[in-house]
């Protein structure tokens, strides 16, 4: 089964997917970072033919795509996020591209879709967005289904990330045959995560005066802990905190350890990690807040691997 992934970023869905036997014969993004990072694993270390193809998707012709049967997409979500301002549909260039989508389904007609967000889409504008994006879906024919997923519940990953995936179906039948994934137990923790040696001193604390607002409050080894510009919030669960997009802005979201060696935030890799990149995808040499921004753009790929199983078990493949 071929698929397109748009908003792909760094690939988190296309593993999903393609770790159940589909094929993305096509990936857009129009983040050059991205790219760099897309292609460096892909291209170089996967060796694959696809790269990334960068452009912004508004500016992407229906006829440019190769045959495909699954249209997959976490377009962006910043606009209906409760950390953003909250404009959806009204946010030119994020929240509107969310017809570009529509275009594309309406031009191509795929079997199937499977479409990512944050979780206050659900809510967002008294409901009135996600009825929009049904109405729109359906006038095309599409059977939709929607589900919050948290990748603490259904990933088998410690980290608190709660996000709707929107699936839709042209036939029928095959949308009465899918159901979500069920939950599973949590069997990892966080130190599953963690690297288990001293990373770069860049990432510790010690001797920085952030330390002095830190020491007291990060005190446990199972916890992971955020600075939020004024105070420490230990998360209760000992699992990680969503990671956010905004990591990259300052720093002041990434999430925080203490380790043998002192009090650190997590490493890029820690954060790919909690996402469950595999161990082989390698991250370039490109600024660490590009790829904190990267990874909390992404998706826990567990997560999208057992919806991708439910798809293809409904297709009957």
């Amino acid at each position: 089964m071929n698929f397109i992934d748009l908003f792909a970023g760094i690939g988190g869905i296309k593993l999903g997917f393609e770790k159940n036997g589909f094929k993305a014969v096509f990936s857009n993004d129009f983040d050059a970072y991205c790219k760099t990072t897309f292609d460096h694993n892909f291209s170089e270390i996967f060796q694959q033919e696809t790269k990334l193809y960068l452009k912004d998707i508004a500016q992407v012709s229906s006829d440019k795509f190769p045959e495909f049967s699954l249209l997959t997409g976490g377009f962006p979500c910043q606009p209906f996020s409760i950390a953003g301002y909250r404009k959806g549909f009204t946010d030119k260039g994020r929240g509107d591209l969310f017809f570009e989508i529509i275009r594309i389904l309406r031009d191509r007609k795929p079997k199937a879709f499977l479409l990512e967000n944050v979780k206050n889409l659900k809510t967002h504008d008294k409901g009135n967005t996600l009825k929009l994006i049904y109405d729109e879906l359906e006038n095309l024919g599409y059977f939709v289904n929607d589900a919050v997923l948290n990748t603490m519940e259904y990933g088998d990953l410690p980290q608190n990330r709660e996000r709707i995936y929107i699936v839709g179906f042209l036939s029928r039948n095959e949308a009465d045959k899918f159901v979500f994934p069920k939950k599973i137990k949590l069997t990892k923790t966080i130190h599953d995560c963690l690297l288990q040696y001293k990373v770069d001193d860049k990432y510790y604390y010690n001797g920085k005066p952030l330390h002095e607002k830190l020491k007291d409050d990060v005190n446990k080894r199972d916890t992971v802990y955020q600075w939020r510009r004024k105070y420490v919030r230990e998360n209760k669960s000992n699992v990680c905190p969503t990671l956010t997009a905004n990591m990259g802005t300052g720093g002041h979201n990434v999430p925080i350890i203490l380790d043998d060696y002192g009090i650190r935030k997590l490493t890029p890799r820690e954060c790919a990690n909690f996402q469950g990149f595999p161990s082989e995808y390698m991250l370039p040499k490109i600024a660490d807040s590009q790829l904190y921004k990267q990874i909390g753009n992404s998706v826990s790929i567990p997560v999208i691997e057992r919806v991708a199983k439910q798809i293809k078990k409904a297709m009957g493949l």
